[in-house]
């Protein structure tokens, strides 16, 4: 089994260490991470200019880029061999519900997904890294499941664990993505020169967080594991749009 291992939170990350160290029990693998932090990157590419690959001390490799950058550079050409699995995190904070939009580490494992490889997303639902190692054995367990029994077909799976030790995980649900209230205002401030600047709000809270949602998963000390796919059409309006489009022709 070879597993490619991304992150967003950058290659000095301690979710991408715990990561790639338990995954190295289950396959051969290959760490490629963005030099910094790209939080909320969601699937951007980087276009504008040529992107550089070094190697740090530990053997991970860190690019200047995004993190759909590091995969799409590691499977368009980087790595000699087609990886079996792309996993990315373990994120320092979760990515439900709304979140995945913008989501960096989705985005990476999303780019493994659309080159054909089977991705998985890992999340910790609270910032500060508490309970990292119960969230490291959760993917392994995850992870090796899936080696042992794979899911057919396209599979892309964006999962998030509770800060828990594992005696108090209270087991894994299958979800769908919950909804969020529109973000907070931005706040504004001012730089040296006086000048306005303005920095993104907060997230906005949970809208809804019914049961079989994610949030309602993790508030309950559940796993959340949603399956997710890329085809944004709404299919419900093409009759809708078809028949608005086709009145401003009579």
């Amino acid at each position: 089994m070879r597993i490619l291992v991304a992150n967003d939170d950058g290659y000095l990350a301690p979710g991408l260490a715990v990561l790639a160290d338990r995954m190295r029990s289950l396959g051969e693998i290959f760490v490629i991470a963005p030099e910094s932090n790209h939080s909320g990157a969601s699937n951007s590419l980087t276009l504008s200019r040529p992107l550089t690959v070094r190697e740090a001390a530990n053997g991970f490799r860190y690019v200047n880029g995004t993190p759909t950058d590091c995969v799409h550079v590691a499977l368009t050409g980087l790595l000699q061999e087609r990886p079996d699995l792309v996993v990315c995190g373990i994120n320092n904070g979760q990515n439900m519900g709304d979140d995945t939009i913008y989501s960096g580490t989705v985005a990476a494992a999303m780019e493994g997904y659309l080159f054909g490889v089977p991705s998985i997303a890992f999340s910790q639902v609270e910032k500060g890294h508490a309970h990292l190692d119960a969230a490291a054995q959760v993917a392994a367990d995850i992870v090796e499941r899936f080696i042992r029994e794979p899911l057919t077909g396209a599979v892309l799976l964006n999962v998030n664990i509770p800060n828990r030790p594992l005696e108090e995980m209270r087991g894994m649900r299958v979800t769908r993505l919950g909804k969020r209230h529109h973000s907070e205002p931005v706040i504004r401030a001012a730089n040296p020169q006086g000048e306005p600047i303005y920095w993104i709000g907060a997230a906005g809270v949970a809208k809804d967080a019914s049961p079989g949602t994610d949030f309602h998963a993790v508030d309950n000390g559940c796993v959340s594991i949603t399956p997710l796919q890329i085809d944004l059409t709404h299919c419900g309006q093409i009759e809708a749009v078809r028949q608005w489009l086709d009145s401003g022709r009579r």
